[in-house]
């Protein structure tokens, strides 16, 4: 009886040592594979049938997942018995029976120039809100996804040759260049208010919380989610509002996509295209509110 806590814990053993994938990813896995094991409580793997792995995606379902989280819990699921089924844990794979959902396409939220303005506008008054400033800066200049924010280090800012240095998705190294504003903020954060904020203990992590570590994607989305009410942008936003909305900003200023698409560290260019949606979407709502015939 292969007990199915055991061999979660083997697979994303796995997932890290043999096919080298981030910890962001693994805790991904992770999250979806505690709540399939949740809900199948001293349960073995060789107990749960096809019919099982479809009622707990309705289970899913009925508790208000949406489509696209329930997509991502099946893709789990099917890497799951993947590997159990290489492993020779089990010999048929269940999974075979989950059908990815089709997912409606949506546009991603973005800022307008003028929201930008307003939330990188931060009242400067002590070590916290330079940080901040810092962090907004750096974001909306260089597109890095949140992950990519928070794990820069010291050493990865080169304010001599005005790029720093990120490892994105599949530890993929990426050179981006530092703009005027985000250097000069970086540059007073770290050289004059960042020391303030250390503790007992030294860290090489540039950005920190107010207990001296690491900042985390949680506070850093508490943080943006705070600034935005005090600005009054009534939006859905999140640190990724700011890196759409860097690269929906170049394409409307003429940048081309393969240069987004290398800036963003996307490894398909058709990912990029997505912001030529937007751009599009820009251009029908300004004609139909500008052009007398327009609506």
């Amino acid at each position: 009886m292969n007990k199915l806590s055991d061999l979660i814990t083997e697979f994303l053993r796995y997932l890290l040592i043999d096919k080298g994938y981030s910890e962001n990813t693994i805790e991904s896995y992770k999250r979806d594979l505690d709540k399939f094991l949740e809900y199948n409580k001293n349960t073995s793997i060789d107990n749960i049938s096809n019919e099982d792995l479809k009622k707990y995606i309705k289970y899913l379902n009925d508790n208000g997942l949406n489509e696209k989280s329930i997509a991502r819990n099946i893709s789990s699921l099917k890497s799951f018995y993947k590997f159990l089924v290489i492993s020779k844990y089990v010999f048929s794979n269940t999974s075979d029976s989950l059908y990815l959902p089709k997912i409606k396409k949506s546009l991603p939220s973005t800022l307008t120039e003028e929201e930008v303005t307003s939330l990188l506008d931060i009242d400067l008054t002590d070590n916290f809100s330079y940080r901040n400033k810092a962090m907004l800066e750096l974001l909306y200049a260089t597109g890095l996804r949140v992950s990519e924010l928070i794990n820069l280090k010291l050493q990865d800012v080169d304010f001599s040759q005005d790029i720093i240095r990120t490892f994105g998705k599949g530890s993929k190294e990426r050179i981006i260049p530092l703009g005027d504003y985000a250097k000069e903020y970086l540059e007073k954060y770290i050289y004059e208010y960042r020391s303030s904020m250390l503790k007992r203990e030294n860290n090489e992590y540039i950005f920190l919380n107010n207990h001296g570590k690491q900042m985390t994607r949680q506070g850093f989305f508490k943080i943006i989610k705070k600034i935005a009410k005090e600005k009054g942008i009534n939006k859905e936003l999140s640190p990724h509002t700011l890196r759409h909305s860097f690269a929906s900003h170049l394409l409307k200023y003429g940048a081309d996509l393969r240069t987004i698409q290398e800036l963003l560290g996307h490894s398909d260019i058709s990912t990029t295209q997505i912001y030529t949606h937007i751009t599009n979407e820009e251009l029908k709502q300004n004609y139909n509110e500008f052009h007398p015939h327009g609506n």
